[in-house]
C-alpha cells in the first residue's frame, strides 16, 4: 500500500511518537528546566552574598589573607607528608615482596640492571688489574735501564 493511498490522519498517526517517548521527553524537559532555574537562583544568591560580604572581607583582609595563606600551607604540608608516607609504605612493601621472592612489578628490570652493573664492575676490575700490571712492567723496565 503506497503512502498516497492512505488518509492523512493515518500517516500522521504512524509518524507520531509513542507515549513512552513523550513521557521521556516531558520528564527531561521538566528536570532540565528545574535545574536551570536552580542554577540561576544559586548564581543570584552567590552574587548577592558576595556584594554583601565585600565590605567585611575588605575590613578583615589584613587578618584573613595571612590566615588563609597559613591554612593553605598547613594543608599542603599535611597532604605532602601523607603522600610521602604512602610512597614510603609502598616502597617498603615492594622491597618486602622482592626480598621474599614474590617478584613484584619491575623486579626483572632491577635484576637485569644489577647484573649489568656487576658485569661492568668485573670488567673495570679486570682492566684496572691489567693497567696496573702494565704500569708495573713499565716501571721495572725503567729501573732496569737506569
Amino acid at each position: 500500500m503506497s503512502d498516497q493511498s492512505r488518509p492523512v490522519s493515518q500517516r500522521l498517526y504512524d509518524s507520531a511518537p509513542s507515549s513512552r517517548q513523550t513521557v521521556k521527553f516531558l520528564t527531561a524537559v521538566t528536570v532540565g528546566a528545574t535545574l536551570l532555574i536552580l542554577s540561576g537562583l544559586t548564581l543570584t544568591g552567590t552574587v548577592i552574598a558576595l556584594i554583601l560580604a565585600t565590605p567585611v572581607l575588605v575590613l578583615f583582609s589584613p587578618i584573613l589573607v595571612p590566615a588563609g595563606f597559613v591554612i593553605f600551607l598547613v594543608v599542603a604540608g599535611f597532604v605532602f607528608s601523607g603522600g610521602c608516607g604512602v610512597a614510603a609504605l609502598s616502597a617498603l612493601t615492594w622491597i618486602y615482596n622482592y626480598v621474599t621472592g614474590k617478584c613484584p612489578p619491575g623486579a626483572e628490570k632491577l635484576d637485569y640492571a644489577r647484573m649489568r652493573i656487576a658485569d661492568k664492575a668485573r670488567d673495570m676490575t679486570e682492566r684496572a688489574r691489567e693497567y696496573g700490571n702494565f704500569v708495573q712492567h713499565k716501571a721495572q723496565e725503567a729501573t732496569q735501564r737506569a
